[in-house]
C-alpha cells in the first residue's frame, strides 16, 4: 500500500493472483475513487488516461492493470449505476469505522431471509462478520472492509435495492407543488372517465377495461395544456393557489396516477346487485335503490384505506418492501419528467425516446396476435398434428389443455406473470409452482380420481353427473334457498381435475402464508408492532433514505387511529380522517346490509374484517417483496359458507369484507409506497385516493342503475349488443354452490372432496423444512413457498403456456442483462415493460371500438385454427356410461 501527497491516488497492488481480475478491479477502484473528490468524478467513468495522470510511478502497476480504473467495475460488483457508485464512494469518506460496522450488522441482521437483496452482499457481510480466519489475512480482510464500506454508504444514502436505485430519486425537492388546481381537474376527469368505462363494460363479452397506465400518459398532454393558463394567484380560505403554477412536474402526474390506481377500480358489490335484482336470479326488486347501492358501495371502496393506513409500518416504511409493480409506474413518470442525457453501455437514447419506440412496435404488433392472426396468441401448434386426439389435445393444448408446450405464443398479452417488472425468482417459482402441479393434474385426470375422468381436464366451471353445466336452478326453489329434495333429485357438484387441484392448492396457500411469515419475517412484524406504541415514524432498523425523506411532511401516528375517533378540535379533524373513515365505513356498510331486508347480520361486516386484519399483514410482505398476492376468495367462500349455510347473500358479503378488503388494502397501502417513493405528502396522498375513490364509487353506482334500467334483456344470453354478463353469470353460481348448497356439501365428511381439507395441514408443514434445511442445501435458499403455491393455482383456465413464455425472458432481463449490463438494464428495464402494456391497452381498446364493435371479422385459418378440435372443445377422456350420469344416482347421495 503507498500512501501518496493529499490530492492525488492511493494505489493499492492485492497480493493475489491476477487471475481473480474482478475482485482485484474492485479494490483498486474502491481505493481510487475514495480517495478523490467526488466533483472531478461527476457522472463520468474514470478513463485510462485520467488514471495515469493521477496514479504513482509504478510501472509495473500500470503495465499489470492498465484498465482497472473504470467506475463500471465497481457498479457491476455491487449491482449500482456509475453516478449512485460516485456518490456512495464520496459519502463513504465521511463514514467512520463504526458506522460501516453498524450497517454490516444491519445487512445481516435485516436482509438475511430478503430474496431480492444481493446475495453475494450478504454472503461478504457474514464473511466479514463470522470468518474468523479472516483476520488473519490483513489484506483479503481490508479489501472485503472496503467492498462493504462503498456498500454501506450505498444502504445510508440510498437503496440497498437495484430495482430501487434504477428509477427512483434518493433526493427531494420540499418546494415542489403537488397540490395544485390542475391536479385535481385532471385527476377528477380521469376517474370519471376510467370509471365511466370500466364499469360500463364490464358486463360485456368481450369485456373492455381500461388501466391507469391509459391515464398515466394522458395526463401529460392535460398537464402541459393547462401549463397555457393564466399564472395569476387566487386566494381562498386562506390557501394561495393558482391555475398555472409553472411547469407540470412528476408530484403532480404521480399524484394523478394514484387516483386513476383507486378509481378506476368497480365496485365489488355490483356484483352482489346484480343477482339480487334480476328477475333471472334472486328477483329482488328492492336491490335497484339507490341508497341501498351507494351504502355498500363506499363500505366496502373505503374499509380498505383504514386498514392500510394501520399496516404502513409493515407494507410502507421498510426498505424491502419495494413493491416491484410501482417501479414501473415511477419509471414511465420518470422518463416524462427527469429524463438526463446519460449513456448506459453505450446507449444515449433518453428513457422518454425509448419508451415511444417500444410503445409504437407494440402497438403495431398487437393487431397481429388480438386480430389478425390469433394463431399467434393461442399457438398450439402441437394440436394441430391430430386435432381429435383428446390426450395431445389435454397435455399440449393452450385452451383447455394443460399447455406443456415449448413455444405456446407469440403474444406478450398471454403471459400472466410480468418477466421485466417481478424479480426473477418470483418468476420461477411461480413457473417452478406450475410445473410441479402439472403432473399431479394428469394424474388425477388419468386415474379418474372424483370422476374428473368424465370432464374436460382443464376447466373452471361446476358440473353435473351427466357432463353438462351444473344448473343452480336444479337445486334451490322459488324462493331461491337450498331445497334438499330438488338436490337429491338432481346432481352433485362437479369439478374438473385442474379446478379440484386448485382448491387443495388454495386450502394450503392460506395456512403456508401464516406459517412462512411466522417463520422468515416475525421480526419484521414485532418491529412493526413495537414502532406502533412509540413516537417514532418507523423503527430505526426500517429509516432508509426515503424515510428520512418523507419525515419533512406530517403523518398520523397508528395509535390515533385506535384511540382518538370522537375529537372536539376541528382542526384535528384531518389529522385522524383514517379512524373516521374505517369507523364510517364499518358503520355505512352495517346500516345498508342491516336496514334493508337482505337476511343477512350486520356483524357480517365485522367478521369479514376480522379475517382481513388477520390476513393483510402477512400477505401484504409477501406481495411488496415478490409483486404477488395472496388472495382470499376461497377462504371467504369457504368460512362464509360455513357460517352462513343456506344463505348466498350473507355468504357473498362476508367474501366480500374478508376477501376484497385484504386485496384493497394491499392495493391503497402499494399506492402509499408510491406516493413514498415520489415522496407526495402523506395527507394529500391520502385525500387524493379518498376523493378518487368517491367519484368513482357515484359514477359506477349510477350507471349501474342505468345498465339495470335502460338496457333492454341486459345479462340475458341473446342481448343483441352482447351485454351478456360472463362475470355475474360466475359470480351467480359461486354464490349458490357456497352459500346455498354451501361446503359442507363438498368438503365436509362424506364430501366427494373431503381429502383436500389435509392441505390445510400441508401448506402449514411445508415452509418449515424449507427454512430450516436452506443453509445446508443452497437452492432451498431461492425457493419461496407461498410464490410456489400461487404458481399452483395458474391452472382453470390457464396453463403452463401462460406462464413458461415469461421464464427465458426474465432470465435475459432480470439475470444476464441485470448482470452484465447494469447501466443498460437501469435506465431501460421498467419503460420497456410499460411501454408494452400501455400500448396494449390502448390497441385494444382501438381495436375493440373501431373492429370488434361494429362486428368486422376476419375468416381465415390463422384464426380459426386454433379454435378448432379437442383443445378448444375440451374433449373428455371418458364417454358418459349408457345409464346418463356417472357417480352416484337419484337417492344415492345426500
Amino acid at each position: 500500500m503507498v500512501p501518496l501527497q493529499d490530492g492525488s491516488f492511493e494505489a493499492v497492488i492485492h497480493l493475489a493472483s491476477f487471475t481473480q481480475c474482478r475482485r482485484i478491479r474492485f479494490y483498486i477502484c474502491f481505493r481510487i475513487v475514495t480517495s478523490v473528490p467526488f466533483d472531478q468524478y461527476r457522472y463520468t467513468q474514470m478513463s485510462k488516461t485520467h488514471y495515469l495522470e493521477k496514479a504513482p510511478s509504478s510501472e509495473s502497476f500500470v503495465d499489470k492493470a492498465p484498465d482497472l480504473v473504470d467506475v463500471d467495475v465497481i457498479a457491476a460488483d455491487i449491482q449500482a449505476v456509475a453516478e449512485d457508485v460516485l456518490e456512495a464512494a464520496e459519502y463513504a469518506k465521511t463514514m467512520s469505522p463504526e458506522e460501516v460496522e453498524t450497517v454490516i450488522h444491519r445487512i445481516v441482521d435485516e436482509h438475511s431471509n430478503d430474496p431480492n437483496f444481493p446475495s453475494h452482499v450478504l454472503d461478504a457481510a457474514n464473511r466479514y462478520l463470522f470468518d474468523t480466519d479472516l483476520k488473519e489475512q490483513p489484506g483479503e480482510y481490508q479489501r472485503l472492509y472496503d467492498e462493504l464500506k462503498v456498500e454501506a454508504a450505498m444502504i445510508v444514502i440510498n437503496s440497498p435495492y437495484a430495482e430501487v436505485r434504477a428509477v427512483i430519486d434518493n433526493h427531494d425537492d420540499v418546494n415542489m407543488p403537488a397540490n395544485t388546481f390542475r391536479t385535481w381537474i385532471i385527476g377528477s376527469i380521469l376517474v370519471a372517465a376510467g370509471a365511466f368505462l370500466n364499469q360500463f363494460f364490464s358486463i360485456r363479452y368481450p369485456a373492455i377495461g381500461v388501466g391507469s397506465n391509459v391515464a398515466q400518459i394522458l395526463a401529460v398532454p392535460l398537464g402541459k395544456l393547462m401549463e397555457l393558463l393564466p399564472t395569476t394567484e387566487f386566494e381562498t380560505f386562506g390557501y394561495t393557489w393558482s391555475l398555472n403554477p409553472g411547469p407540470f412536474n412528476p408530484k403532480e402526474h404521480m399524484l394523478i396516477t394514484i387516483m386513476a390506481n383507486v378509481g378506476f377500480i368497480t365496485p365489488y358489490t355490483s356484483n352482489i346487485i346484480w343477482i339480487q335484482y334480476l328477475p333471472l336470479y334472486f328477483n329482488q326488486s328492492w336491490a335497484l335503490g339507490f341508497g341501498y347501492q351507494i351504502l355498500v358501495a363506499l363500505s366496502t371502496n373505503l374499509i380498505g384505506y383504514g386498514l392500510a393506513g394501520l399496516t404502513r409500518r409493515f407494507l410502507v416504511y421498510p426498505a424491502s418492501a419495494i413493491w416491484p409493480g410501482n417501479l414501473a409506474q415511477i419509471a414511465l413518470n420518470r422518463a416524462f419528467h427527469a429524463d438526463k442525457a446519460t449513456v448506459a453501455n453505450g446507449w444515449s437514447i433518453s428513457r422518454l425516446r425509448w419508451f415511444l419506440y417500444c410503445f409504437g412496435a407494440m402497438f403495431v404488433y398487437f393487431w397481429f396476435p388480438d386480430f389478425i392472426c390469433i394463431s399467434l396468441s393461442y399457438f398450439n401448434w402441437m394440436t394441430w398434428i391430430s386435432p381429435t386426439n383428446v390426450s395431445l389435445a389435454a397435455i399440449t393444448g393452450s385452451m383447455f389443455g394443460l399447455g406443456f408446450n415449448p413455444l405456446p405464443t407469440f403474444d406478450w398479452n398471454q403471459m400472466i406473470i410480468d418477466p421485466l417488472i417481478n424479480p426473477f425468482f418470483t418468476t420461477f417459482n411461480f413457473f417452478l409452482g406450475t410445473l410441479i402441479t402439472f403432473p399431479i393434474i394428469a394424474a388425477i385426470w388419468y386415474t379418474n380420481t372424483w370422476n374428473t375422468g368424465y370432464l374436460p381436464i382443464n376447466s373452471n366451471y361446476v358440473f353435473d353427473n351427466t357432463g353438462n353445466l351444473y344448473d343452480v336452478a336444479e337445486a334451490v326453489g322459488t324462493d331461491m334457498l337450498f331445497n334438499q329434495t330438488m338436490y337429491e333429485n338432481y346432481s352433485p357438484a362437479y369439478l374438473s381435475a385442474s379446478y379440484a387441484m386448485e382448491y387443495g392448492v388454495f386450502f394450503a396457500l392460506y395456512t403456508a402464508t401464516l406459517s412462512y411469515a411466522f417463520l422468515n419475517y416475525r421480526r419484521e412484524i414485532i418491529h412493526g408492532f413495537r414502532s406502533i406504541l412509540s413516537r417514532e415514524k418507523t423503527s430505526s432498523m426500517h429509516k432508509d433514505v426515503h424515510v428520512r425523506l418523507m419525515e419533512n411532511y406530517k403523518e398520523v401516528p397508528e395509535w390515533q387511529y385506535f384511540m382518538q375517533v370522537l375529537l372536539s378540535d376541528g382542526s384535528l379533524w384531518f389529522t385522524h380522517f383514517h379512524t373516521r373513515v374505517l369507523v364510517f365505513a364499518v358503520v355505512v356498510g352495517a346500516v345498508g346490509i342491516g336496514v334493508y331486508p337482505t337476511n343477512t347480520s350486520p356483524a357480517v361486516v365485522l367478521y369479514g374484517v376480522f379475517l382481513a386484519m388477520i390476513f393483510c399483514v402477512p400477505v401484504g410482505i409477501i406481495a411488496a417483496i415478490t409483486n404477488m398476492e395472496v388472495t382470499l376468495n376461497v377462504l371467504a367462500e369457504f368460512f362464509g359458507g360455513l357460517w352462513f349455510n343456506g344463505n348466498a347473500t350473507a355468504m357473498n358479503y362476508f367474501k366480500t369484507y374478508g376477501y376484497i378488503t385484504t386485496s384493497q388494502t394491499i392495493s391503497f397501502a402499494s399506492d402509499l409506497k408510491l406516493a413514498h417513493y415520489m415522496h407526495i405528502p402523506p395527507q394529500l396522498t391520502f385525500s387524493a385516493q379518498i376523493y378518487a375513490t368517491v367519484i368513482s364509487t357515484f359514477v359506477c353506482t349510477g350507471i349501474l342503475n342505468f345498465q339495470m334500467t335502460q338496457i333492454p334483456g341486459v345479462c340475458t344470453p341473446d342481448q343483441p349488443n352482447h351485454f351478456i354478463c360472463p362475470g355475474v353469470n360466475t359470480f351467480f353460481t359461486a354464490s349458490v354452490l357456497w352459500g346455498t348448497l354451501g361446503p359442507k356439501r363438498m368438503f365436509g365428511p362424506g364430501g366427494i372432496y373431503n381429502g383436500l381439507l389435509w392441505c390445510f395441514l400441508i401448506g402449514a408443514i411445508l415452509p418449515i423444512p424449507i427454512y430450516y434445511l436452506r443453509k445446508k442445501v443452497k437452492a432451498l435458499e431461492f425457493i419461496h413457498m407461498p410464490v410456489l403455491l400461487v404458481g399452483g393455482l395458474v391452472w382453470s383456465p390457464y396453463s403452463l403456456a401462460n406462464v413458461w413464455p415469461a421464464v427465458p425472458i426474465a432470465y435475459l432481463f432480470n439475470v444476464f442483462i441485470k448482470k452484465r449490463y447494469i447501466a443498460w438494464w437501469s435506465k431501460y428495464n421498467y419503460v420497456t415493460t410499460t411501454a408494452f402494456s400501455a400500448a396494449i391497452a390502448i390497441c385494444g381498446i382501438v381495436i375493440f371500438f373501431a373492429i370488434e364493435w361494429p362486428g368486422v371479422q376476419i375468416n381465415w385459418s390463422g384464426n380459426t385454427r386454433p379454435l378448432e378440435g379437442c383443445d378448444a372443445m375440451g374433449c373428455t377422456r371418458l364417454p358418459i356410461p349408457d345409464q346418463g350420469w356417472f357417480g352416484p344416482g337419484v337417492g344415492e347421495f345426500h
